[in-house]
């Protein structure tokens, strides 16, 4: 198992003897002394525990392991990394927490100390591998043709699209602009008997009033300026398939009848030609518009209004889908981290606490584009407020930055994602053991951290994080 293997990364070989003799009774221990062999055991031997001497050189200057944590941390984000620091590199082990490390410790920190520490770091590493399943088999079950979702809205829309797929009738689709309406459509054609026929999407809006006819049933050659050749439209190519009429509100009078005249007869005929041509097209169309009241305006038709919605399929907008947010930006994370090549292992607090408040005016397309950039501009582990452009409480536009919580243990280094009820609980317990170790401990943060079983380094953090001050539980002196 990965938690079990632990890799010791130092240059010089009697430590890495008597590292290895101390630990071998605990886990399966494996040696590296250069860069190179460091990041050839991880990609091999993939353990899940490692510590690593920053100054692999010997030379307190060098910094050469940070580039191994990066390296390491890019072919495994889960791998937890412990720094051993001399005594004069506290800020490169900073430097190492804000890379990912999940905790350091100086080299004179006594085995015992050290044991506690990797036991607690394999016991996170455990917890995390188990989380990952059930995310992927959770991931499976909100997952519909493409389309992630938990939201009880959108899981209503799934099996609206079961029901519907399987017939033959027109479907209009409605919802704002963003809340992906053609990823419905495609869901319907998946699922339908012409699934091996093409499905053929055109936005009616995006194409000029001249062009338009032309793109949807084709011209002639010579019927007008620069038809150089025959060609087939969109409804052409769908044929015994699926076209998609999206923005169908768009449409001008003289198209909207013609595509009356084919939901009636089901025929077309080209710009420029007069032979109909027979064809079989099933049509789901897409508006974010209120045809009703164009009805009423006498800009749509109404006849092709009832034509094409004999099912109608309304998308909830995003900021009626709480339940999804996350989860969304969960997937466009992962597939951006893929696309440019980045390490961001998750969100911050502050940057949850954001997504969660945002009105999503542009729905999930706003929500991907807002990650993707929250990728990009990330410049630790975590995408923070200031990487997605959104305000959050506290800032100067409504709260404060927020930021990485350095240091390791559960706190920090990417840690799943948390209701805020279940993140508020748990801080609230945490804070209560710090005050309570520190309670017992009169005030001495060694032993402190020691009750705790976690580092002192890692106290520190948590005593930063909560604003506790450890004087404040100092027995007086001469008691």
């Amino acid at each position: 198992m990965p938690a079990k293997t632990l890799l010791i990364v130092d240059d010089e070989e009697a430590i890495l003897t008597q590292l290895q003799w101390a630990f071998k009774g605990d886990f399966t221990v494996i040696t590296a002394q250069t860069a190179e062999e460091a990041i050839a055991a991880v990609r091999a031997k993939k353990p899940g525990l490692m510590l690593l001497d920053l100054s692999l050189t010997g030379e307190p200057w060098n910094i050469e392991g940070l580039t191994v944590l990066e390296d390491a941390l890019a072919i495994n984000p889960y791998l937890k990394v412990i720094i051993l620091t001399g005594h004069d590199e506290r800020e490169n082990a900073r430097k190492a927490i804000e890379r990912g490390a999940y905790d350091f410790c100086s080299k004179t920190t006594p085995i015992e100390e050290l044991r506690m520490i990797l036991r607690r770091a394999a016991y996170l590493l455990s917890l995390e591998t188990e989380m990952i399943a059930l995310k992927k088999k959770e991931g499976a079950r909100h997952e519909f043709e493409g389309i992630v979702a938990m939201s009880r809205p959108m899981l209503d829309v799934f099996e609206t699209v079961k029901r519907v797929a399987a017939t033959d009738v027109s479907i209009l689709i409605t919802g704002e602009s963003g809340t992906g309406k053609e990823l419905i459509a495609q869901a319907i054609h998946a699922r339908s008997p012409r699934r091996e026929a093409p499905f053929a999407p055109i936005n009616c809006g995006a194409i000029p009033e001249n062009l338009l006819e032309s793109e949807l049933f084709g011209h002639e050659r010579g019927s007008f300026t620069g038809a150089f050749e025959t060609r087939a439209g969109k409804f052409e190519t769908a044929d015994r398939g699926t076209i998609f009429l999206d923005e169908i509100g768009e449409l001008t009078p003289s198209l909207q009848v013609k595509i009356l005249r084919f939901l009636q007869d089901r025929v077309i005929e080209r710009v420029g030609g007069r032979e109909p041509i027979r064809l079989d097209v099933r049509i789901i169309a897409a508006t974010n518009r209120d045809l009703r009241s164009m009805l009423a305006e006498q800009k749509f038709r109404e006849d092709l209004f009832y034509r094409i919605n004999t099912v109608s399929i309304e998308l909830p907008p995003l900021r009626n889908r709480q339940d999804d947010t996350l989860l969304l930006a969960t997937r466009f994370l992962h597939l951006y981290n893929a696309e440019f090549s980045r390490n961001v292992r998750g969100f911050s607090e502050q940057a949850q606490k954001a997504l969660g408040l945002h009105a999503w005016p542009g729905n999930v397309r706003e929500l991907e584009n807002r990650v993707k950039r929250g990728v990009i501009m990330a410049t630790g582990k975590l995408v923070q407020p200031q990487d997605l452009d959104l305000p959050y409480p506290g800032d100067a536009r409504g709260g404060r930055r927020g930021s990485e919580t350095p240091g390791g243990g559960p706190v920090g280094n990417g840690a799943p994602l948390e209701p805020a009820p279940l993140k508020e609980a748990r801080d609230d317990l945490e804070r209560r053991l710090v005050i309570g170790a520190l309670l017992r401990a009169r005030g001495n943060v060694s032993a402190a951290a020691a009750s705790l079983e976690v580092s002192r380094p890692t106290l520190h953090d948590l005593i930063k994080k909560h604003a506790i001050d450890p004087e404040t539980y100092r027995s007086p002196k001469g008691t």
